[in-house]
């Protein structure tokens, strides 16, 4: 069964390679297309092709179309354009070519839009943190002056993100030149903030929102079209250093299942919570594989061969195996010489 990942996130290379170290019968062929010719992944991938590059969404849909006819894939499990390509099933399963998508489009374009995310999730076991969208330096003082009567503490971050890409702690006492030069990560001043927005004028969607100052969790997933099949929770350490410990709370693994049954989520998809106030909150959905996902397959269960398996034949045909419970798991890394495809 031939099975193509296009051009995704890193977490990639740990996935093909835990599903070539499951797949004992060499079941599947596994392939891995990127623009980068050095990409990681092409080290473990049964085989590599380079990506073009230029293309604007419809001509990069067509050229997933003409690799899929080309190459005889059997299941595509796409990372670019996923949302998009989530709406074309249709015209691939026409030349014999499952597609694995995490969610429907709408689905997934309301995940990634956290402003619209945040307002229409109701999770009881673990809500969401207070938030205010500001696009303006007024609709920023507003809501600051609001949730600041509220809370100690309080942080940005863009509606639309990934990586944690702008999101930023709000310091009343320091300038942005002394956290820089204190090592303050994540932080900026807030005076300077005010200023920066009022220079900007108009500006993206961004959100204002309580600081959770607890432990985070992060939980991979795997679903069957909102059916949680399974989860391994890891806990985040406070100080880096000491790994993570695998933590089955009962509550992360309910609020869990309920995401997965409310978005129809499928495939392998990372949940991030947070404590604050001792209280979890759910910070967000990743309808992708974590970059943790290789820890998280310590604890037993290897989630990307699972997923893959039971999208090919069925999750009744599916064996899961339990979770370690309390172990602490780290991911080392190695040096090794990248290997190259020559670009036509």
């Amino acid at each position: 069964m031939r099975v193509w990942f296009n051009r995704t996130f890193s977490s990639v290379y740990a996935a093909i390679g835990l599903i070539r170290e499951a797949d004992l019968e060499n079941r599947f062929h596994l392939i891995y297309t990127n623009a980068n010719p050095h990409a990681t992944a092409a080290r473990v991938a049964h085989e590599f092709f380079v990506e073009p590059t230029g293309l604007d969404n419809a001509a990069y849909i067509d050229w997933c179309l003409d690799f899929c006819r080309e190459h005889k894939v059997d299941i595509f499990i796409p990372g670019r354009l996923s949302s998009e390509l989530a709406s074309t099933h249709a015209r691939f399963a026409a030349q014999g070519t499952r597609v694995l998508s995490a969610a429907s489009q709408e689905q997934l374009e309301l995940i990634h839009d956290k402003a619209r995310f945040y307002a229409t999730t109701k999770l009881p076991g673990a809500p969401v943190a207070e938030f205010r969208v500001f696009e303006n330096v007024d609709q920023f003082d507003t809501a600051y002056a609001e949730l600041r009567a509220r809370y100690p503490k309080l942080c940005v971050k863009p509606s639309r993100s990934v990586y944690g890409l702008g999101f930023a702690i709000l310091d009343e006492e320091r300038s942005s030149a002394a956290l820089l030069l204190a090592g303050a990560e994540y932080h900026i001043g807030r005076d300077d903030m005010r200023r920066g927005l009022a220079e900007l004028g108009q500006f993206r969607t961004m959100l204002l929102m309580e600081y959770l100052d607890g432990v985070e969790y992060s939980v991979d997933c795997v679903g069957d079209h909102g059916r949680l099949v399974c989860a391994v929770a890891r806990k985040k350490p406070m100080k880096a250093g000491s790994g993570q410990l695998i933590d089955m709370r009962p509550d992360i693994m309910e609020a869990s299942a309920e995401l997965a049954r409310i978005h129809g989520l499928n495939g392998v998809f990372n949940v991030q919570f947070r404590e604050g106030d001792g209280k979890l909150h759910l910070l967000e959905i990743n309808p992708r594989m974590s970059g943790g996902i290789g820890m998280a397959c310590v604890a037993g269960p290897n989630l990307p061969y699972i997923a893959l398996c039971g999208f090919a034949d069925g999750f009744d045909k599916v064996t899961v195996p339990p979770v370690r419970d309390g172990i602490r798991v780290a991911e080392l890394s190695s040096p090794a010489e990248l290997t190259s495809v020559d670009l036509l």
